[in-house]
């Protein structure tokens, strides 16, 4: 196989995993009543708190490309729901801090951690160099999904 078409195939097993992610997430959002967007606004909030970022509502609406109006719909909604909490930041006062109720997090561990279970034990087939790998290479394919998102989002030259 050339490496055009190895490549490909790889493309096409991300595609795969991407479509089998979506559709269990999908599935979880259906169950609990919520939008594809309050799922991602949970993950993201997880991945904030995982990486020790302070997430407001701003920085949240910028990553799940929402409007203000948008986003404190979709915060609202969460928060009414449970699922998220705000409160004050404080080192500012005027700041608002969001972060995931502890219910959200049972929730998506009832989910989702077989799936997570499934993927960890897959793992232990493979040596520790080979995850490095796997670990640099899925990064470097998020990396270039972002890259092209937003160069698809600037607006075309006159």
């Amino acid at each position: 196989m050339d490496d055009r078409n190895q490549a490909m195939g790889l493309v096409h097993l991300l595609r795969a995993v991407t479509v089998e992610l979506d559709r269990f997430g999908g599935e979880f959002a259906a169950l609990h009543g919520l939008h594809p967007t309050d799922l991602r606004a949970l993950i993201e909030l997880l991945d904030a708190d995982r990486a020790g970022t302070p997430c407001t509502p701003g920085l949240l609406g910028e990553r799940l490309g929402l409007n203000s109006a948008g986003t404190t719909a979709l915060v609202d909604r969460l928060e009414r729901l449970g699922l998220i909490r705000r409160s004050r930041d404080t080192a500012d006062r005027r700041r608002v801090l969001l972060g995931v109720d502890e219910r959200a997090v049972e929730l998506g561990w009832s989910f989702f951690g077989p799936v997570i279970g499934e993927l960890v034990t897959a793992m232990e087939g493979f040596e520790p160099a080979e995850l490095d790998t796997a670990r640099r290479f899925l990064g470097a394919m998020s990396e270039a999904v972002a890259r092209a998102r937003r160069a698809a989002d600037r607006p075309a030259p006159n």
